[in-house]
């Protein structure tokens, strides 16, 4: 986003030799507080509002505009009016003027309002003056930036505030001028402006002194963050200064900050291992107090610090993340979700909580936020039948304005959960006709994820696949990383087994056997061991014989059997060695969890197409999954249990 630059003051005068006069002293007065030296008082510093009616008012270039004009009350902190015990009536008055005007200042939703109430004013204290800028950047400020820019910026008020913030930046508090820092950086005033350029240098001295408290510290980091090149050495002073700070008192906003910082300076953090040690035991006793702001920023900082040895702290953020899905913004409910996937967690609340915000939600979400929460779903392997029906009807209406990589992201889930919505036949015509008109736009290897995720679900893209098959792509594909690796391979070679099997009317080019590969890899449907030996053990009851079955046998199409029974014509169980005289092909899938979706008897995309491929390939398919076989403890009743399966016609070996 373009920083916006703020022009420098020109001064006129309004034709009176007096208002000359009060022009000129006001630039002297300006011109020498860069060279005057801090007072050593203590207290605030105030601003001055000249009325329309004062006589004596200096003006800009244009009419009815208004000057404020500073007076020296303090350099130094303390940040509070209140003041102690012996405070005057006075102190208090102003105290209670103070948050009066926090209040008023809250209640206004508008540049326009807010200046127009700042006019109204006697006098304000710079923390006040610096609070008014902040609120504009609240009210003016969004996710594209100042929403108008002209309204603020060439706002009489608002200019004369940051003239004087400029020329007086001396004389404000630490508490005021951070504030006004991190407020016009927020307004994207040009860091190369001499107003940032003071308000960092002033607050860069201020540094030096290590007399700022730990709040002055973390508004100060937090300005330099937003800074496209944050001062490096200030950020290390921060820290510094926060090694020497009892973690144990900062509030979330002050943890969330020092995170932030941390990550910024993720290559040192050998350096300040026992500052993040300290903040990561502090943490874990405020959790429950962290809003979804501080949450999401928490997490996605102990995914940048590579923190997976605090396993406590990690599993309190994430149950309490639970809660504030309904509130976090679309950027903190990504940070959320990669904190899950980085740290391997699951938590079915959590879940829960997201499949009932997001079909709330779906036509308001950012396709990203989406992509990512159906991601998390992908790879923990959920099948949350509410968030991808709602993630299918969000991609009928919208898909139109997506990138094709958010097209991909969002139909591959679906082939990889083996999952069809109520609306498939409208998801995958909008996808159909999406991929007539950007074919060229897709990357190779995106296209080749989405079209093989839609053959997993039984959506064959035959319209598509003469130019998948084609030398061009083909050669397209191996250029790009990862080029034509073992995934890559498997995926063409799944294409074209299926159209092969499934779709015998295509006439369009095949898939060169250099492009084939010898067994497919499967990523998710890896054997379960305990399983497969419980199955075994029964099988050896029941069949009597070792030989009369084999395990792990690889077939001349691509698939691997986790255990083959042949048969002869007559159904008699034949050796596993013998080829001659077998008539029928028993592959015996011993499914474990890991082969289904998570809490659920919903075989994954991988493990349903194979089964499907076996099937037509001319094998028996007798499927064992691991929830009809997890209660059988003996051998006696696991052989009972595969009898049925796999004879149920027959009694005995095979008889």
């Amino acid at each position: 986003m373009a920083l916006i630059s703020l022009k420098s003051f020109h001064f006129c005068s309004p034709g009176a030799p007096a208002s000359r006069r009060i022009l000129m002293t006001l630039r002297k007065g300006l011109s020498s507080v860069s060279e005057r030296r801090k007072p050593q008082s203590s207290g605030p510093t105030a601003v001055r509002v000249l009325r329309s009616n004062d006589k004596s008012r200096g003006v800009f270039c244009r009419k009815n505009h208004v000057q404020l004009r500073m007076q020296s009350l303090s350099v130094n902190e303390p940040l509070h009016l209140r003041g102690d015990a012996g405070s005057s009536a006075k102190a208090d008055e102003r105290w209670m003027d103070e948050q009066t005007f926090f209040r008023t200042l809250k209640s206004l939703h508008t540049s326009q309002e807010i200046f127009k109430f700042l006019r109204s004013l006697e006098a304000m204290s710079d923390i006040m003056a610096s609070g008014a800028l902040q609120r504009i950047s609240e009210v003016e400020v969004d996710d594209d930036g100042l929403k108008n820019p002209e309204d603020v910026l060439e706002n009489e008020v608002f200019r004369a505030l940051c003239f004087q913030f400029e020329f007086e930046c001396s004389k404000l508090s630490n508490t005021g001028l951070l504030n006004a820092l991190q407020a016009l950086i927020k307004l994207r005033i040009d860091p190369q402006s001499t107003l940032i350029a003071r308000l960092l240098s002033e607050s860069e001295e201020r540094l030096a002194t290590r007399k700022l408290t730990v709040d002055n510290l973390c508004s100060l980091g937090e300005s330099l963050l937003k800074l496209e090149a944050p001062s490096w050495a200030m950020l290390e002073q921060i820290v510094s200064h926060m090694q020497e700070k009892d973690t144990k008192n900062w509030s979330p906003r002050e943890m969330a900050v020092v995170y932030r910082i941390l990550q910024v300076m993720a290559r040192e953090r050998e350096q300040y291992r026992d500052l993040l040690s300290r903040m990561n035991s502090a943490t874990l006793t405020i959790a429950y107090q962290l809003s979804p702001k501080f949450t999401s920023i928490i997490l996605n900082s102990l995914v940048a610090l590579h923190q997976t040895q605090v396993v406590p702290l990690i599993l309190a953020l994430c149950k309490h993340s639970v809660k504030h899905v309904p509130y976090f913004t679309d950027d903190e409910l990504v940070n959320v979700l990669e904190a899950f996937l980085f740290f391997g967690h699951r938590e079915q609340i959590f879940t829960e909580a997201l499949e009932k915000h997001v079909p709330k939600s779906i036509h308001t979400m950012h396709p990203e936020t989406v992509s990512k929460v159906i991601q998390y779903c992908c790879q923990k392997k959920i099948l949350s039948m509410p968030i991808l029906d709602a993630v299918a009807e969000g991609f009928i209406s919208n898909a139109d304005s997506f990138t094709t990589d958010q097209i991909a992201e969002y139909i591959v889930p679906f082939g990889t959960l083996n999952y069809l919505p109520p609306n498939a036949s409208s998801l995958f015509r909008k996808l159909e006709a999406i991929l007539r008109t950007r074919f060229s736009q897709f990357e190779p290897h995106t296209l080749l994820n989405l079209l093989h995720s839609c053959v997993l679900i039984q959506r064959y893209p035959v319209n598509f696949l003469p130019k998948i098959f084609s030398p061009y792509f083909l050669q397209r594909l191996q250029a790009q990383p990862p080029g034509l690796d073992r995934v890559v391979a498997s995926q063409l070679t799944q294409l074209f087994l299926t159209v092969t099997l499934e779709c015998p009317f295509y006439q369009g080019p095949r898939l060169l056997p250099k492009y084939q590969v010898n067994a497919f890899l499967t990523t998710h449907c890896f054997l379960d061991v305990h399983l497969f030996k419980k199955v075994k053990s029964g099988l050896l009851y029941l069949l009597k014989e070792r030989l009369y079955f084999s395990s792990r046998v690889s077939t001349p199409y691509f698939y691997t059997v986790d255990i083959e029974i042949k048969l002869d014509e007559e159904g008699f169980v034949l050796p596993a060695t013998q080829h001659e005289e077998v008539h029928t092909r028993i592959a015996l899938c011993v499914d474990g969890q890991n082969r289904f979706c998570v809490n659920s008897h919903n075989l994954l995309g991988e493990e349903a197409i194979k089964q499907r491929h076996l099937q037509l390939l001319g094998y028996k398919v007798v499927q064992v999954p691991f929830f009809e076989v997890e209660s059988i403890k003996s051998c006696i009743k696991m052989a009972e249990y595969l009898h049925k399966k796999i004879f149920p016609h027959t009694q005995g070996r095979g008889c």
